[in-house]
């Protein structure tokens, strides 16, 4: 597909949208709203001046009894991740895992158990930054390059990605790099003093399972089916628990606006994705963005998703 303008300009409205609807998010947390593309006045890093240095990098809060939920406060909306951690008998669930600036295992040493199976729901960068910390990761076979052999293909990030600088992102569907809401760093602060953001990397992860549509990964007292979500990008899945219609769906759906058009993002197996997840009995859906929400919402977002489309939902 030629990149014209109409693609662009579709691709920087979703971006957009997205920085504003996840900087909502974080503010409803709690947290001090913090002006995209300027970071705020602080203690400054040894390495660069123009950041302050972080409290604390990841902050959690416990949704029940097993589960966690992660995040990285300081990293922009737009590649701030869910990271959610599920406790189980015989061995706990990491799903998803971040940028990778700083070490997720260190932060959540007090919640993990012995064993921890880390979950790709897919590998774009905001969400396998830290796998290499885990012995045994899953993901689907259509992305399991994006762990073994990070590249810009998979994972968006190539040699000319600069973390100071959002655009540089793989991204060959923008042609507007210029645009200040996405020409911005990261972060608004860095990980601990003296750290070197130019340095930012991906790191290969290792003990990598693939994982199929109606696998099944078992922990213990919990169990989960492996749900293929194409759409997005093309190795991207869901996690879910029957038994008590919980899905963890990463970036097939979440509360806010969908990004469906990268280069590898298909419209026509989001579309049978979106009707799929239709049919599905949840109770509540923890996504890879954005607040967790409930059946009625997830009807809600998957309707208004096919008027954008200009799709028929009874189709």
């Amino acid at each position: 597909m030629a990149k014209t303008q109409t693609v662009d300009k579709k691709v920087l409205v979703n971006l957009k949208k997205l920085f504003t609807s996840r900087e909502n998010d974080l503010i409803n947390q709690g947290h001090e709203k913090t002006t995209l593309g300027t970071v705020p006045m602080g203690k400054r890093s040894n390495n660069d001046s123009s950041f302050q240095i972080a409290d604390t990098w990841f902050e959690k809060n416990q949704i029940d009894g097993d589960i966690t939920l992660i995040y990285e406060p300081h990293v922009v909306p737009l590649v701030r991740c869910n990271i959610w951690h599920i406790r189980g008998r015989d061995r706990d669930l990491m799903i998803d895992t971040g940028t990778g600036l700083t070490s997720l295992r260190t932060f959540a040493a007090d919640i993990l158990g012995a064993k921890v199976m880390a979950v790709a729901t897919h590998v774009h960068l905001d969400h396998i930054g830290c796998h290499h910390e885990f012995d045994h990761c899953v993901v689907h076979p259509d992305e399991v390059d994006g762990l073994r052999t990070p590249s810009m293909d998979t994972n968006l990030v190539g040699e000319t990605f600069d973390p100071h600088n959002l655009a540089t992102l793989y991204l060959p569907n923008l042609e507007d790099k210029t645009d200040p809401e996405i020409a911005t760093p990261m972060v608004t602060a860095l990980p601990y003093a003296g750290f070197d953001l130019s340095s930012y990397t991906i790191r290969p992860a290792k003990g990598i399972e693939c994982v199929s549509e109606g696998d099944v990964i078992d922990i213990g007292n919990r169990a989960f089916e492996v749900m293929h979500l194409p759409g997005h990008s093309p190795g991207s899945i869901g996690l879910w628990e029957a038994k008590t219609g919980t899905l963890f769906s990463g970036d097939a759906i979440y509360d806010g606006p969908l990004i469906d058009d990268l280069h590898h993002s298909n419209l026509t197996e989001y579309e049978a994705t979106m009707r799929r997840l239709l049919q599905l009995p949840v109770n509540v859906v923890h996504a890879g963005h954005e607040p967790s929400f409930n059946r009625a919402r997830l009807h809600e977002l998957i309707t208004e998703q096919f008027r954008t489309w200009d799709v028929a939902v009874g189709k």
